[in-house]
């Protein structure tokens, strides 16, 4: 079948240019992915995929947003599905060469979804993940306040998410919409492209109502935008009220079927056959096939002046979600099917779709003519859409080191929130651009003394009414100017925010230093959203504590295993699991001063609640050995211990490095000298060793520092979390080796039995040494 025209009865007055851009627009994306598949050489014959239908969809709402709404501080995250429809615009904006339109998929050219990193043109919000791009403006919001509440100038602007119908089944999208303080932002416009089709199929049951109604519970304005003016002016005739009864309660399937019918089928199935049938019957008998094709179509989504009047209505002050009915593949041969999910325009569709639209195949990249009026309505946009060039401030210098050796029994965890409390005093400026970010674990991961120090940020002043309370430790002292933000227990909230705030260096120019904590376990939860806003170009620091078995008492409920490998692994992040309170001061120092900048990176810190004691570090006094150490531990490990006639060695890492020195201690009474190695990031000498074996650019002299070759010999390695992490060490000298870990779910007890069920005592590691020398 011929697929219908865009509609031109859904244009008020003055809406002609735009819907001449709406049909550039539609052949642009169109044909961007039809040379992807059909024209560039393939040699590989592997699928480059694409999806015109998926973009089509949004070709009205998108032309009406931009051609009509948009401002310059406005930001917008656009379904991954429709990056070719934002290309197309990006191009006729004059913001994209035509070079481009060519490249889609290819390396180098044009991403498979939009990319804030890495497309050639404007992009606001990376979102090739689905849920967690159409939650970034949420937090993206959040962090604007932020940066303005503490003297920046990140201006105003509302914050776009073009989602898909079928995102809202993601758990991400509820865990952001509920979260209290998303009530507040009334700069949040959500537009569901409700083309009630997902991958497979058409939807049974898309549950609109009911997702009005919890958008609705949650303190959102909702606006429903089901039907295009066409229908709208058939349903105030006789017959009309049946009409929309009719259409209303038709499923999903069944209304997408009637898209794939010609004018005699829809005369014989729209009526039905309840008591409204014949009012329908007479009302559509006086419509030509054409208009009643196209009537059966005529959906909000795609009624430009439907749309421009639903923007026009936002209410700004709270969040706004339109529900744009739409559908999928509108104007194309493929529209309405339940499986044009992936499919491609044949080339004599193509040529169809391209007389329809005065578009010409063979000049498929074609711009408006100098003096037309649609190049006229490009060129305004442009302008008006024009931002200013944001100069980048440097983020404040930070010490290397406070200067303080600590003594006594300390955590890891509590050196964190002492090292912050000293950043305020060390490098005030530095500590202003600190913020950190909680689930409701302030307290419980040792940031209480910081969260009183700096306050609890707020976009209004609250009353603390327990400022009085002689026994409350921690002070809630909500405010503007507050460094600390707590969200809900929902993690993938926390880490969305986190990337968010560490992404303003290059929205606004204002460097963050952004810090969030949560219990170490969760880490694998967070993932997702985590490795997106790092892929996003967000820099932050995710502290991950407590962690691992040492938990003990709390048992296996609350380990975590995997996550010291997950660090490792994770691209623009280095991880870091140190043992000592010194180390922690260090390393969080050192990963501080690589956010905010062009080529900075995040950070991933596995911190432990085991108080260990202090003098085991043994520091060295003088300032230049210190020195050494410090640069030894930033890079990834240093020797705690080293012996003459050492026979063995033992690299651990985290809490159980005093498990090591006990080990080596024994060995020693045995008569079998034993060096320790103190591990502080499997990550930076793991690219080390890809360094020394030619396949990345990264520093190996810490190899050479802590892995000598003349002090090659059987190697065995522990810590608290799966053995994997650390067993690469012994390629560094091909020496032969054991790896001690945790490789199995735990259970409470005291930390002596925990560690001897696993294998982390020093008993294990002495046994694992004695069977390496024979």
């Amino acid at each position: 079948m011929s697929s219908p025209a865009l509609s031109p009865r859904s244009l008020g007055a003055g809406f002609e240019t735009l819907r001449e851009v709406e049909r550039r627009v539609l052949w642009l994306s169109t044909a961007i992915i039809h040379h992807a598949n059909r024209v560039r050489p393939n040699p590989s014959g592997l699928k480059v995929g694409g999806h015109q239908a998926s973009s089509a969809s949004m070709v009205s709402i998108m032309t009406a947003l931009w051609f009509r709404q948009l401002r310059p501080e406005d930001r917008v995250s656009v379904k991954p599905h429709a990056s070719p429809v934002l290309h197309s615009i990006n191009y006729l904006l004059g913001e994209l060469d035509s070079s481009y339109l060519t490249r889609l998929r290819e390396f180098g050219g044009l991403q498979s979804y939009p990319s804030r990193s890495k497309d050639p043109d404007p992009v606001d919000y990376s979102t090739g993940s689905v849920g967690i791009g159409a939650t970034a403006p949420i937090w993206g919001a959040v962090s604007r306040r932020y940066v303005d509440a503490h003297g920046g100038s990140a201006g105003t602007g509302r914050q776009y998410s073009l989602i898909g119908d079928a995102e809202l089944d993601e758990g991400a999208v509820w865990e952001a919409v509920l979260d209290p303080a998303v009530a507040g932002l009334g700069e949040l416009v959500w537009i569901v492209d409700l083309n009630r089709q997902s991958l497979d199929r058409v939807v049974p049951d898309i549950a609109a109502g009911k997702l009005q109604g919890m958008f609705t519970a949650a303190g959102w304005q909702v606006i429903t935008l089901k039907y295009g003016q066409l229908l709208e002016e058939l349903f105030t005739r006789p017959g009309g009220i049946e009409l929309r009864q009719r259409i209303d309660e038709m499923t999903n399937p069944e209304y997408q079927r009637l898209l794939r019918r010609d004018g005699a089928e829809i005369r014989q199935w729209l009526p039905g056959s309840g008591p409204g049938a014949e009012p329908i019957a007479r009302l559509i008998a006086g419509l030509d096939d054409d208009t009643l094709v196209e009537a059966v179509a005529n959906l909000g989504g795609h009624d430009l002046g439907a749309l421009d009047a639903a923007f026009e209505s936002i209410d700004d002050t709270r969040p706004t979600v339109v529900f744009a009915y739409t559908v999928k593949g509108f104007g194309l041969a493929t529209q309405g099917h339940p499986q044009n999910h992936s499919a491609l325009l044949t080339g004599g569709q193509l040529n169809e779709l391209a007389a329809r639209l005065d578009a010409d195949p063979d000049d498929p990249w074609r711009t408006f003519p100098d003096g037309s009026a649609a190049g006229a309505l490009c060129a305004e946009t442009a302008k008006r859409l024009r931002r200013p060039e944001t100069p980048a401030q440097s983020p404040p210098s930070l010490p290397v080191d406070i200067g303080r050796t600590p003594s006594g029994t300390a955590t890891t965890q509590a050196a964190l929130g002492r090292a912050l409390l000293d950043l305020t005093r060390e490098a005030p400026e530095a500590a202003k651009r600190v913020v950190t970010v909680s689930p409701d674990v302030s307290s419980t991961t040792n940031l209480g003394g910081w969260v009183n120090k700096v306050g609890v940020w707020s976009s209004s002043e609250r009353p603390d009414w327990f400022a009085d309370d002689a026994e409350t430790i921690l002070h809630w002292r909500e405010k503007p100017a507050g460094q600390h933000i707590e969200l809900g227990i929902a993690e993938v909230n926390l880490v969305s925010l986190l990337g968010e705030l560490g992404a303003t260096w290059s929205r606004w120019g204002e460097p963050l230093l952004p810090i969030g904590v949560l219990y170490d376990p969760f880490v694998e939860r967070a993932l997702e959203p985590w490795s997106y806003g790092i892929y996003a170009g967000g820099q932050s620091i995710l502290v991950g504590t407590p962690s691992g078995v040492s938990l003990a008492p709390e048992g296996g409920a609350h380990q975590s295993i995997t996550t010291p490998s997950i660090g490792l692994e994770q691209p623009g992040c280095t991880t870091y699991e140190p043992a000592f309170a010194l180390d922690t001061e260090w390393i969080l120092l050192a990963c501080l001063a690589r956010l905010g900048k062009p080529g900075g990176s995040s950070a991933y810190l596995r911190l432990s609640t085991r108080p260990v004691e202090q003098a085991l570090a043994a520091v060295p006094e003088d300032p230049a050995a210190r020195e050494r150490r410090r640069r030894q531990a930033v890079a990834g490990a240093y020797a705690l211990r080293r012996r003459e006639g050492a026979r063995v060695t033992i690299a651990a890492m985290g809490a159980v490095v005093p498990q090591a020195l006990a080990a080596a201690d024994r060995l020693a009474a045995m008569g079998t000298i034993a060096d320790v190695l103190c591990v502080t990031s499997p990550d930076l000498l793991y690219r080390a060793v890809r360094a020394r074996q030619g396949h990345e650019p990264a520093d190996s002299w810490i190899l050479d520092q802590v892995f000598p070759a003349a002090r090659a010999n059987p190697l065995v390695t522990v810590l608290d979390g799966h053995p994997h992490t650390l067993s690469f060490l012994a390629t560094i000298n091909r020496v032969p080796t054991t790896a001690l870990g945790v490789t199995r779910f735990g259970q409470s007890g005291s930390l002596e039995d925990v560690y001897r069920h696993h294998g982390l005592d020093a008993d294990s590691v002495v046994r694992a040494a004695l069977d390496l020398l024979g």
